[in-house]
């Protein structure tokens, strides 16, 4: 389906009452996997670079989305399908669309019809687990004959004026990049010729140390890299073709959303892959790992395995921090590469965990239970004086006398004060990432700070030196609790509201949740407050909404335009009444990362449109309206008609 199956014009009208709520920024959030094909070009995992892509994303522009936010797009492995754990540098070719490539401009690099034979023979209905490792090995298989093609095309006397280009095009993107593509490419090599998929089993060896080798072994190694590359040339080069097509086709896609006016951001992941593990472990500590620490979200934990990057790195030996005119360690100019990188490849980025680049949650690597380790870890600048960890006493920015020892060592308030000057050191890191957006002619708006359910005093203070705002899941808001973080009145005008994430049950499987517990009316009342100023016509208001779990949905996502919050992400399935989770947050299972907006989803949200169980965005913006009083009723009495009518066409007239 394409925008032609919507409204007439809902965009104009949809701009018009954004303005009016001061409402800057209305985010579509999806993953790679995530996002439709058309039949004839389905391989059974999604890509945003695919035809169906383009129709999904120029559709949700028409309904007036001012932005598309994307998971992490590195490549990810075919045991582990966490765009978390993909890598840093390298894109994911499972993204690479295959229908483009049979035609002309792309060298015709795959015959006629291939791709639809492909998706013809996809498992649809086998278990998302198989259905992944299908898709993973059919694209790589397709991707072997596309690069048997070009190599074969490219040694022909004449080959065609698309070959020659591409050729062209490619020996440079190769020079470009050559720093990261070496390194990855390397460990694919390694990783095949000892049979291992992971590098951890040949860490000892010389090949487990390339890029970070002992004193001594300084040559030993820089001559192995030679060697290595010489006898993998072939597979050197296959591996950066496949990153050449999945970077031009970012490159496409980033045309399209400009074109569309469509703002793109990336997700700056906080975790390593294992292929980054070993390309750079030389920046990072080698006794402790990076976890989420015990919180309201995970009472447990969560040991993530991440590396930790190494403070007595951030900068060069004799540079003493930032008020120091310093000078940048490896660290530094490891973040200012990957930075200058992604700011290459997206308008915005989601800063993934921030805590990480001020507060990082750290405990043991060496430990048999990780989970009890990381319920044991502490905050690797904050513990001057820990009898369990010693060894962070050298890292500490704090003094004993600035900690609260009455608390547990996860709590926001463990620190109590700091210094301007102890703000700038614990800043370095999220320092390097504003000034590298700044360095790409990015503002400050367009980095996005994931603080959640927990923001350490450590981590606020650097926030508030840019004005920076966090994130209001308001599925979480706890409503018993005036001053909770969740809740949209405590937002302010920097902060994201949404109603979830990736990481969060569906709007449409929740009101079933709320409705079966007994809930849904506790719901209804505090939706009241925020969406009915009139005192008096509160009962029924909320009575209406008890009686009517899609009328109380679409006032749940009233809720996110009536705050203050000049931003609103909402997520794929909460726009499209899907009621599936996407990601279960601390398990390990297959259906994670598998969810997808089927083929035909524009006929699937309009019938589910008809019955209040998808996404009204007219209805639900002047719901929000509406909550502004007489005042705003009158003021925008027109444009309240405009989106009641609108809305009612969404319904079927109804």
């Amino acid at each position: 389906m394409s925008r032609a199956s919507l409204p007439e014009d809902p965009h104009r009208l949809v701009t018009q009452a954004l303005a009016a709520l001061d409402v800057r920024n209305l985010v579509l959030s999806i993953h790679d996997p995530s996002f439709p094909s058309l039949p004839s070009e389905d391989s059974g995992r999604g890509s945003p670079y695919s035809e169906g892509a383009a129709l999904f994303l120029e559709s949700a522009r028409a309904l007036g989305f001012t932005g598309v936010q994307l998971g992490p797009q590195g490549q990810t492995t075919e045991a582990n399908a966490s765009p978390y754990d993909g890598t840093l540098f390298s894109r994911n070719i499972l993204n690479i669309a295959l229908a483009p490539l049979e035609h002309e401009p792309w060298g015709s690099l795959l015959p006629a019809g291939r791709v639809a034979t492909l998706s013809q023979s996809r498992p649809d209905e086998a278990h998302p687990g198989e259905r992944y490792r299908w898709a993973f090995r059919a694209q790589l298989a397709v991707l072997d004959e596309a690069w048997a093609s070009f190599r074969r095309q490219r040694a022909e006397p004449n080959p065609s004026a698309a070959i020659q280009d591409l050729s062209r095009r490619f020996t440079s993107f190769r020079q470009r990049h050559r720093a990261w593509l070496v390194r990855d490419a390397l460990f694919e090599a390694l990783c095949e010729e000892k049979g291992v998929p992971d590098w951890r089993p040949w860490a000892d060896s010389l090949d487990g140390r390339l890029w970070n080798p002992a004193p001594g072994e300084e040559s030993a190694a820089a001559a192995r890299v030679l060697a290595l590359e010489s006898r993998y040339g072939d597979v050197l080069e296959r591996y950066a073709f496949l990153q050449f097509l999945v970077h031009t086709q970012h490159e496409v896609l980033r045309e399209r959303t400009a074109t569309w006016r469509l703002k793109l951001y990336g997700d700056l992941q906080i975790g390593f892959s294992p292929r980054d593990a070993w390309a750079w472990q030389g920046l990072f500590l080698r006794t402790y790992l990076m976890g989420a620490p015990p919180s309201r979200t995970n009472p447990d934990g969560q040991p993530w395995n991440y590396p930790v990057l190494d403070p007595e790195q951030f900068f060069m030996e004799g540079g003493e921090g930032p008020s120091q005119g310093f000078r940048p360690g490896a660290v530094l100019r490891f973040m200012d590469a990957r930075m200058d990188k992604m700011l290459a490849e997206y308008d915005g980025l989601r800063l993934d965990h921030p805590h990480g680049l001020v507060c990082p949650w750290v405990y043991r690597s060496n430990q048999w239970d990780p989970v009890a380790a990381v319920q044991q870890g502490a905050r690797l600048f904050s513990s001057p004086d820990l009898p369990e960890h010693p060894e962070l006493a050298r890292y500490a920015l704090v003094s004993p006398e600035q900690v609260d020892r009455s608390v547990p060592r996860y709590v926001d308030g463990e620190v109590k004060s700091l210094t301007p000057e102890q703000v700038e050191r614990f800043s370095v890191l999220f320092d390097t990432v504003v000034a590298a957006a700044r360095r790409n002619g990015r503002e400050l708006g367009d980095l996005l700070g994931e603080v959640l359910s927990t923001m350490p005093y450590p981590l606020g203070r650097v926030l508030a030196r840019y004005g920076m705002g966090r994130f209001r899941v308001t599925q979480k808001a706890d409503l018993r609790n005036p001053a909770d973080v969740y809740r949209s009145e405590n937002a302010a005008a920097e902060d994201w509201m949404m109603v979830g994430n990736h990481d969060t049950k569906s709007l449409w499987r929740l009101v079933g949740d709320w409705q079966w517990r007994g809930t849904l009316r506790a719901q209804a009342d505090y939706l009241a407050t925020r969406l009915c100023p009139e005192v008096e016509r509160r009962e029924d208001f909320a009575r209406a909404l008890a009686t009517d779990p899609g009328r109380l949905a679409q006032a749940k996502l009233a809720d996110l335009f009536a705050s203050r919050a000049r931003n609103v992400m909402v997520f794929f399935t909460d726009l499209l009444g899907m009621p599936e989770t996407y990601n279960e947050p601390g398990t390990i299972d297959e259906r994670n990362w598998s969810l997808r907006v089927p083929s035909d989803w524009m006929r699937e949200y309009r019938e589910r449109l008809r019955g209040d169980a998808a996404m009204n965005l007219p209805g639900v913006l002047a719901m929000a309206l509406r909550a502004g009083g007489a005042p705003a009723r009158q003021k925008h009495r027109e444009l309240l008609a405009g989106l009641d009518r609108l809305a009612a066409e969404l319904r079927g007239g109804t």
